[in-house]
């Protein structure tokens, strides 16, 4: 009995002497880290992966725009940062990079989750005139939110072409087959009558191209200043050409000028090609924002409706140094013939009809203050007296008071400066 009881307290010391040694090497846990494993059972992800799926894809809606050097690509960029809030129940513009011209019609009319482009406002009549079955009510399923901007037609020569006649028979970039310059080159050219030999490169091969005298000319339709000719100068040997009647007296414009603005390449636009004070005419295409008509009441209908009421309620930020310069011609309010406008960017308009609609105070006459509207209404009459003219388009209305917002900056800078 009392050997088993020594052999038993020896082995209870050898025991706690063991678990002694592994305290001494196995570092204690600080008492504020003992109750680690119950907060972890009790905190639960705040959002579950479903919800946090639901929400992203609850917020997003999608821009369709051409290549990234494009105007629109900017404007998109632009809208983007001025408009995105990723809360739950913000509002997030997700811009997809596409082809341009045509195609940006039929992506948001046949593409899955397309809500809304960036296009031109002579698609929908090159469309029907195309296929008059298939787009027979495309006004009805792709409508217009807003005129953006207006795109000029530039066309990039060597300096041995002095005007587009000489063009004939000589090799000419046509941008992108399917570009909206592609689309707008042909017309100008058939309506002109003149044949050239056509290719089809990107901007910047174009150019490498052109310097190399490989080919004669490039055309960029394009809101001015456009990215790839920001970087020409005259040095360079090339310029631009003048699509006017003075410059094309042997040819009618007047197909052109009934589908087109007349407007104006200025050297405030590319001061490197350009000379101070004077400009090159030509003409524009304006540039829309557009969306599908998704069936009212339907998720994304309400998506794209809460994108108009943020892009419209916050235009007055666009009007700012670090924004494109064309922010300065968009007019939210702005009529575009031979389109529908969008449900909820009417329904906006028709509800903030006192409010300023244009990134640029003085540019709408008929949303600018009451003085600028009754000098440009002046201004009009005199235009009225001398040429003869009653009545005139919504181009030529617009195309006007271009001219007399020009006229009027001008006279401030002549005032300013006489100070």
């Amino acid at each position: 009995m009392g050997v088993f009881t020594a052999t038993a307290r020896n082995l209870f010391v050898c025991a706690s002497f063991f678990l002694f040694l592994i305290s001494l090497t196995v570092p204690s846990r600080p008492v504020w880290a003992q109750s680690l494993p119950v907060l972890a059972q009790s905190q639960k992800p705040a959002v579950s992966y479903d919800e946090k799926k639901r929400q992203a894809n609850d917020i997003a809606v999608t821009v369709m725009v051409s290549g990234i050097s494009c105007t629109c690509a900017r404007f998109a960029e632009d809208i983007r940062n001025v408009v995105n809030d990723l809360g739950p129940d913000g509002v997030r513009v997700l811009p997809v990079l596409g082809v341009g011209g045509l195609q940006n019609v039929n992506d948001v009319l046949f593409l899955k989750n397309m809500d809304m482009a960036v296009v031109d406002e002579d698609n929908l009549r090159l469309l029907k005139k195309k296929d008059p079955a298939l787009y027979a009510n495309v006004e009805q399923r792709v409508q217009y939110i807003t005129k953006l901007y207006n795109s000029e037609f530039h066309v990039l020569v060597r300096n041995e072409i002095k005007s587009y006649d000489d063009l004939k028979g000589k090799r000419v970039n046509f941008n992108l087959k399917d570009s909206q310059t592609e689309v707008t080159a042909d017309t100008v050219f058939n309506v002109l009558n003149i044949p050239v030999q056509r290719s089809y490169y990107d901007n910047d091969e174009a150019l490498k191209r052109l310097m190399s005298g490989e080919i004669s000319a490039m055309i960029i339709l394009t809101g001015a200043p456009q990215a790839t000719l920001a970087k020409v100068k005259k040095e360079d040997g090339v310029h631009l050409l003048a699509l006017d009647q003075e410059s094309l007296q042997s040819h009618d414009l007047r197909e052109l000028f009934a589908n087109y603005l007349p407007a104006e390449i200025t050297h405030e636009n590319y001061p490197n090609l350009i000379a101070e004070g004077t400009t090159v005419p030509t003409i524009a295409n304006r540039a829309l924002l557009v969306a599908y008509t998704w069936p009212e009441n339907s998720p994304r209908y309400k998506k794209v409706a809460k994108f108009v009421d943020a892009f419209f309620s916050k235009i007055d930020q666009f009007n700012n140094r670090s924004r494109h310069p064309k922010w300065r011609e968009v007019n939210l309010s702005a009529e575009m013939p031979g389109w529908v406008r969008f449900k909820p960017a009417a329904e906006w308009l028709a509800a903030h009809r006192n409010q300023g609609v244009s990134a640029n105070p003085d540019s709408t006459p008929g949303q600018s203050s009451p003085e600028l509207r009754l000098a440009f209404e002046k201004f009009m009459q005199n235009y009225a007296s001398s040429s003869g003219r009653k009545t005139l388009s919504t181009k030529e209305r617009e195309m006007l008071f271009a001219r007399f917002i020009k006229i009027l900056a001008e006279s401030k800078a002549e005032q300013a400066a006489a100070r």
